[in-house]
């Protein structure tokens, strides 16, 4: 009885987490703009994504534009910063490395608006004109941690005295890092850039409090003023629905190469 309470539990919650996405899918097979009201089977609502032909104009479309830019600049910008950071907490010893990586944990756990108005009141005091590269640098911010947290254990199972043994073959310190620590950390890296451009991608907080008055729209920013209007644009069906499909074909991939990798080890 226990084993089949715990599976319908189980069931039960993933019911729960994927019926919303499994709804938007099916419902971004018909034209009709009332999500709910099925009005027969179209691709019309996807034919107008990929053609620009959405309602209400551009505005969408240029609000995915933004978000994948960003979503791309502040990863690979985290990717780089993320890992140098980690390496560097990682050679600290004691009492210094549990207080950095404390510290690194607190941006994670911090609610967003809190991290949004922070930055926001920062840019206000520097006099930072508000826009595309302060949420840029925003998104950096609280991207960057989640990055560390990623290579942190790539790092614990790496042999600490090949970057020593390289050192003692002639290699130069960029030298050693380069061609022995990165490919030693580089699926670290990878998850943590994947991470980072996904909490990039659905940030909201950060990103309202960051951008300013001169129009920059994102996904969320702009999904938000969509249902302040009374209702959503409807080619935001097939567009969640595709965003939703190539996050869980990525997802695979990387557990597939996971899983070839470690078989490969063993």
């Amino acid at each position: 009885m226990k084993k089949v309470l715990a599976k319908c539990y189980i069931w039960l919650l993933l019911a729960m987490l994927y019926a919303p996405l499994l709804f938007i899918a099916v419902f971004s097979f018909t034209e009709s703009r009332v999500m709910g009201s099925w009005a027969g089977f179209s691709l019309k609502l996807y034919q107008n994504l990929f053609s620009g032909n959405v309602s209400g104009g551009t505005a969408l479309l240029s609000a995915v534009e933004n978000t994948i830019l960003i979503a791309l600049i502040a990863a690979a910008f985290s990717m780089v910063l993320g890992t140098v950071a980690a390496i560097g907490i990682y050679n600290l010893k004691g009492r210094a490395r549990r207080t950095m990586q404390f510290l690194n944990n607190i941006p994670m756990i911090n609610p967003d608006i809190i991290t949004g108005v922070s930055l926001f009141l920062l840019f206000v005091f520097l006099r930072f004109s508000q826009g595309y590269v302060t949420v840029v640098l925003a998104h950096i911010t609280f991207c960057t941690p989640y990055v560390v947290l990623s290579v942190m254990p790539k790092l614990s199972q790496m042999n600490p005295n090949i970057y020593e043994a390289a050192l003692d073959l002639g290699a130069t310190p960029a030298q050693a890092l380069w061609k022995v620590l990165v490919p030693e950390l580089r699926p670290g890296m990878i998850s943590g850039f994947m991470m980072a451009f996904t909490m990039s991608l659905d940030d909201f907080a950060v990103t309202f409090f960051t951008r300013g008055t001169i129009g920059l729209d994102t996904l969320s920013t702009y999904i938000y003023a969509d249902a302040r209007k009374g209702g959503l644009t409807p080619e935001l069906r097939p567009l969640m629905t595709l965003i939703f499909l190539v996050v869980l074909v990525l997802l695979i991939i990387i557990n597939i190469r996971a899983t070839r990798s470690k078989k490969a080890t063993e």
